[in-house]
Order: C-alpha cells, then sequence, then structure tokens
C-alpha cells in the first residue's frame, strides 16, 4: 500500500497543506521545530487515529483553531481508498471512502503503518508501559477483534477499579458487584492475552533471523511475555480465563486495600534476550538498538504476512541515531518493497542508493514543497 496524497487543515503548525508523495522513499527535509515531524505525525495519526508523541488530542489542533483534519488518498491492492480523520474538541471522527466509522476500531487497519523514532530505541530499555503500548498499537492494526476486545478490556478495567476504590474507604460494603466485575475483566483479559500470545510468536518468526542477519550470525534474539497471572501460550482461552478466576480470588483483600486492580495484561511485560541475557539489563547501547531496529523491521514483515501488503514506513530522525552498518541493513531491506518516509536536518552523511533516489520535500515554517 502507499499513500499518494495528504491534505492537512489546522493540523500542529499547518494551516492547509496539499503533499504529493511518491511510492519509494520520500525524504523530508528541514531544521529542527518547522514541522517535519508534524507531517510524519499526521500520516501516523490518520492511520492509527492516535498520536505517536503525545495522548492530548487537542495538541494536534492548530492554536485558536476548533479542530484539525487529516485527508489521504491512499492505493491499496483491492484499490484506491479515501481516509479522512477530523479532530476536535468534542473527539475524533474517522471516514473511510465518505463513510463515517461509528466506532475508530472498525476504522483502524484500513491504512498501516511502521512509525521508527528515536523514541522506539526505548521499547527495550525504557518502561513496562512503552512495550504494552507497543503490542496494542500493532496488534491492533491487524486485528480489529483484538482493538474491540482492548476498549473492552479498559473499560470494565475502569469501572471495577472505581468499584475497588469505593471498598478501599468503606463507601460500599457489598463485595458481589466486584465479583461481577471480576468475571467480566477475566473473560476479556484471556481474550487480549491469547491474542499477544499469538502476535508475539509471529513476530518472534521474524525477529529472530532479522537480528541474526544484522549482528552477522553473532546474536540470537528471543522474545518471552512475562504475564501477571500463571499462564503459558499453549493454554487455551477457557484455561486463561481460570487462571484469571484464581489468581484475583487469591489477591482480592490486596486489591481491596490498595484500591486498585494489580493483575490482568494492563500490568504485563515483555523481555527480551540475547543470547540468553536480559538485553534491557545486560546488553550494550549496541544491542538494545540492534534489537529495536529488529523488531521494527520484523513488524514490516509480519503485517505483510497476515495482510499481504507492506505497510507504510515512518522514519523519524531515526537515521542519524544509528551507525553506518545499522542505516545500510534498514535501508537495504526496505529497498523497493516499501513506501517509506524519512525525516532529517540533511542526508549528506548518509551515502545509500535509497536516499539519493529519494524524491525530497523541504519543510519550513508550516510550508512544504517538493524540491
Amino acid at each position: 500500500m502507499h499513500i499518494n496524497e495528504l491534505q492537512l487543515k489546522n493540523y500542529r503548525n499547518y494551516e492547509k497543506a496539499t503533499i504529493s508523495f511518491e511510492n519509494k522513499v520520500n525524504v523530508i527535509l528541514g531544521e529542527n521545530a518547522q514541522g517535519k515531524t508534524n507531517v510524519m505525525e499526521a500520516i501516523y495519526v490518520l492511520s492509527m487515529a492516535k498520536s505517536h508523541r503525545t495522548s492530548k488530542d487537542k495538541e494536534l489542533i492548530k492554536w485558536d483553531c476548533d479542530f484539525a483534519k487529516i485527508q489521504g488518498e491512499l492505493t491499496r491492492n483491492s484499490g484506491p481508498l479515501s481516509l479522512e480523520l477530523i479532530v476536535s474538541m468534542k473527539g475524533k471522527k474517522a471516514k473511510y471512502n465518505g463513510l463515517e466509522q461509528k466506532r475508530l476500531s472498525q476504522y483502524i487497519g484500513a491504512m498501516n503503518t511502521v512509525m521508527f523514532a528515536p523514541e522506539d530505541l526505548n521499547l527495550v530499555k525504557g518502561n513496562p508501559q512503552v512495550r504494552r503500548r507497543f503490542l496494542d498499537m500493532e496488534i491492533g492494526q491487524v486485528s480489529p477483534v483484538y482493538m474491540h476486545d482492548l476498549a473492552r478490556y479498559q473499560k470494565i478495567l475502569h469501572q471495577r477499579n472505581q468499584y475497588l476504590k469505593q471498598l478501599q474507604t468503606r463507601k460500599v460494603t457489598d463485595q458481589s458487584l466486584l465479583d461481577v466485575y471480576t468475571t467480566q475483566l477475566s473473560e476479556v483479559a484471556a481474550s487480549v492475552l491469547k491474542k499477544r500470545y499469538e502476535f508475539l510468536q509471529l513476530l518472534q518468526g521474524w525477529a529472530e533471523p532479522i537480528h541474526h542477519g544484522i549482528s552477522r550470525g553473532l546474536e540470537t534474539l528471543k522474545i518471552q511475555y512475562k504475564s501477571s497471572v500463571d499462564v503459558s501460550a499453549e493454554q487455551d482461552l477457557s484455561k486463561m480465563i481460570q487462571a484469571y478466576y484464581e489468581k484475583f480470588d487469591k489477591i482480592k483483600m490486596r486489591e481491596i486495600d490498595r484500591g486498585i486492580t494489580l493483575a490482568g495484561p494492563h500490568r504485563d511485560d515483555l523481555i527480551f534476550y540475547v543470547n540468553d541475557k536480559d538485553v534491557q539489563t545486560f546488553g550494550s547501547q549496541g544491542q538494545q538498538r540492534t534489537t529495536a531496529l529488529s523488531i521494527k523491521l520484523a513488524e514490516i514483515e509480519l503485517i505483510h504476512g497476515e495482510i499481504g501488503e507492506y505497510p507504510i514506513l515512518l522514519l523519524d530522525d531515526v537515521l542519524s541515531e544509528l551507525d553506518d552498518y545499522r542505516q545500510s541493513h534498514l535501508l537495504n531491506t526496505i529497498q523497493g518493497k516499501v513506501q517509506t518516509f524519512v525525516t532529517t536536518t540533511n542526508i549528506d552523511g548518509i551515502h545509500h542508493e535509497t536516499l539519493q533516489k529519494a524524491t525530497t520535500f523541504h519543510v519550513k515554517a508550516g510550508e512544504i514543497e517538493k524540491v
């Protein structure tokens, strides 16, 4: 798939912009704070209906404006596709070929993107929340069911936490409603967990040989899911639900004392092992970066394997963070098969034919033009 045209209105520092792209590598040049990353973010938001930089939607809207609008004209294997996302103080409206989607979970997956930015290096060394968000965003692109289950999980979790707070402060004493929430949460938590295990099995299959190649055959990457309940990937859904029942029963009084849910997918984590060592704790910076790069390249192949076409790749100021060898490996991998967007202040130090043949745009003060 590829995006042919992007239209922005009142988005960040762009009052109005229409940009036509090539189905190859598109390099967006400009000094810092001119709007390079805003273009990348807009493509990502059009795809995922949320930003990779902020959880506050109002930050996407240009100062003193009521709304921001992003439109994209795409080509997929199935034909042309038009997407539109309007962000306002009232929320978000998403359109797919002119038809408004009732739920964002129905919209996400129409356009697939893989974002690789400097903060993605935190995938390995950052906190567990970063890795959980990675899982949720990437699985959501290839599984609308997962997005639906995750939204349900978060809603029930919120209700359960509120009730636990009331039990903690003795505003209520009847625990029967807590048991109802626990049953509901256990069932949907098991569905979320099952899908995460399936996704990670696929990701492992792609990431391991990619990492082996980048490390010149010296390193083996393994990804382990660290669950807050005693389960394994081989168990069926009913066994996982039972494991949650037992866990919540065991920690019930502790949860009431704390006023919060202490187990579930929202407290899980990923561990990356390189040559059987936890790379977050014991890995060098180079190993951590190779792991993050391997995961991102594996994502591209995984999405291709699941939907039959390559996603759009967004490289936001990340090439400068990689050494020459990793830069070359990345650019060689994507060459000729993935529509790619690269932001950078300059490409003088990057000597690779992929970038020499790229279409180049220049950004200055919220204005973008093809060079």
